[in-house]
């Protein structure tokens, strides 16, 4: 009996270190698969200037944005070629939680519900809110109470879809799956305000001078800071997606990704 205990405890101990070991393992496979491959594949949703967008660059139809120069930095650091796979927003991160993209770099806000479910790298970029208005209605729409009753529009899947289900729900929700469409619908009257980002909005405002900035924004907490999503223990991948974060923030390179994006909105191909 005595005999049988001890092989029982050998061999748990055994299982135990096993486990420990595929662990261990398991949180470089992700880095470790990329690099084998040859190819990074990045999800993103591309119609969200300035981070994500379609460009005429050279005559062709290309995606470009501060997202995309990071995306690149990250594939430049793993020295692999850089696969962008497009898709709406709200499918970017269940792409990353079904293995179709290896990581999701889609101006994604990193959130305690989202870190519940996806690794997350340091934030690389934060930013503000803004509420987009016909420049007609600038004097008509001053608050959060002057939309009550009219509808707001955001893009399906984002933080600002829960900002005005929180800040203005005596408001009309309309959430649509595309940002271009949102400010579509702005223009032709079918919705009075539109709820998105500053950066974001700045870009539509250099194409549409019918549209305007609100007086007032809805505030940001949990959901202000820009990050990289991957799948839960990515162990390596997140370590070597940090350090070129930290590079660009070191060398301020985001902003400067920000700034060469917002040029190339005049030529933004939308759908």
């Amino acid at each position: 009996m005595k005999l049988k205990k001890l092989l029982f405890g050998a061999l748990a101990l055994t299982s135990i270190v096993a486990l420990a070991a595929c662990g261990s393992s398991s949180n470089n496979d992700a880095q470790s698969k990329i690099e084998k491959s040859g190819k990074l594949v990045v999800a993103v949703s591309p119609d969200y200037a300035p981070f994500e967008f379609k460009a005429l660059v050279n005559g062709k139809d290309t995606v470009v944005g501060a997202d995309i120069e990071l995306a690149q930095a990250i594939a430049d650091e793993l020295g692999v070629k850089l696969e962008l796979s497009q898709m709406s927003f709200n499918n970017v991160l269940s792409s990353v939680q079904s293995g179709k993209a290896d990581m999701a770099i889609s101006g994604l806000s990193k959130t305690k519900a989202r870190e519940k479910n996806f690794d997350f790298s340091d934030a690389y970029y934060e930013t503000e809110n803004a509420v987009l208005v016909k420049s007609s209605d600038v004097n008509k729409y001053t608050s959060v109470d002057s939309l009550a009753g009219k509808k707001v529009a955001v893009q399906k899947g984002t933080i600002e879809e829960g900002l005005v289900k929180d800040q203005m729900s005596k408001s009309n929700l309309v959430s649509l799956t595309a940002m271009g469409e949102a400010i579509t619908e702005l223009k032709s009257d079918q919705v009075q305000a539109v709820d998105l980002e500053k950066p974001v909005a700045e870009g539509y405002l250099a194409q549409n001078s019918d549209l305007t900035l609100a007086n007032f924004t809805l505030k940001t907490g949990d959901g202000d800071a820009k990050a990289v999503a991957m799948k839960k223990n990515s162990g390596k991948l997140k370590k070597t997606v940090n350090k070129v974060i930290a590079k660009l923030a070191k060398e301020d390179k985001y902003k400067t990704f920000i700034s060469d994006a917002a040029k190339l909105t005049g030529t933004q191909v939308t759908e």
